[in-house]
């Protein structure tokens, strides 16, 4: 884009959209960080570049920019371009489930549709009355666990990372949170430091990318810490061990629930016997599954 000059004629917000959106487009530019196109990504960098409310009205799209804030529009569009960034490494902030959350390069952003699912407090798989600890393992920024301690607003929540960094950003949302009497988050490969406890849910989205797909990712996905993606040849390298040891740590009506992704096919040819039932969202999303602690127990991993 460095050969488009600074676009003098552009005066209002609505010009600027308009302007993002058509340099978004011809740098043919790719949105899978939880914005859908163009237009939203670029409605949201503006308005944060303004420190407006994401919410905020239509009715002032025609109003005029001053030379500053010119300046710190462009710079936003210009990076979001340049550096094929995610727009929330660019802010330093991600919605999920309705929330805000800090993010920066050491986790991923947050995107996965379970967010859907917590929101329906996991109905109608757990009485969420009975529901007193939650496990979210491969954390990342927190805002799977954080979300359930809003949508469980009397249980208590437990996270880990093996990533230092990541346990950072998830402490700091903790405490945006103001949630520390609740949620807490430790350092841990898979179950390994996990209190030993039992939890009515154990829910994750680990690194499920496999070789081949990790090959053929996107510019704005290689922004993302590799250790958050990859798993494996065939992606499956922490969910396998995730089924083998998860129902230890499950009460006996506790359920898994686990986002692969990509990776369904292969889990599916590797347990061909084990009836997963796999999530339908009415948001979009698939390749998450659930097991009950009873079918952990029938079957072997």
């Amino acid at each position: 884009m460095s050969h488009h000059a600074f676009p003098e004629e552009l005066k209002t917000i609505r010009d600027y959209i308009r302007w993002g959106v058509s340099r978004f487009n011809e740098a043919d530019l790719y949105y899978g960080h939880g914005m859908a196109s163009a237009l939203d990504e670029v409605v949201y960098l503006c308005l944060f570049g303004l420190n407006l409310p994401h919410d905020f009205s239509v009715d002032y799209f025609d109003c005029a920019l001053t030379a500053d804030e010119k300046k710190a529009v462009y710079a936003l569009l210009n990076r979001r371009i340049v550096e094929k960034l995610p727009a929330s490494y660019l802010t330093g902030e991600a919605w999920f489930a309705g929330l805000p959350f800090v993010v920066n390069e050491n986790v991923l952003v947050p995107r996965s549709p379970i967010a859907e699912l917590i929101e329906k407090r996991f109905a109608p798989w757990v009485e969420a009355e009975a529901v007193e600890n939650i496990l979210d393992l491969c954390c990342g920024s927190g805002c799977i666990g954080i979300a359930s301690a809003y949508a469980f607003d009397w249980a208590f929540v437990d996270m880990v990372d093996i990533s230092p960094e990541a346990i950072d950003v998830a402490e700091e949302n903790i405490q945006r949170h103001q949630l520390e009497e609740r949620v807490s988050v430790v350092a841990s490969d898979l179950f390994q430091n996990v209190p030993q406890r039992h939890y009515d849910i154990i829910v994750s989205n680990p690194p499920y990318v496999d070789a081949e797909d990790m090959a053929n990712l996107p510019d704005e996905y290689l922004h993302e810490p590799a250790l958050g993606l990859s798993a494996g040849d065939d992606g499956l390298d922490l969910v396998i061990p995730m089924l083998q040891q998860a129902r230890e740590y499950l009460t006996d009506q506790g359920i898994l629930v686990v986002e692969v992704g990509n990776s369904q096919h292969a889990l599916q040819e590797a347990y061909p016997h084990v009836p997963f039932v796999w999530l339908d969202f009415e948001r979009g999303g698939s390749g998450i599954f659930l097991l009950t602690a009873e079918q952990l127990d029938e079957f072997e991993f």
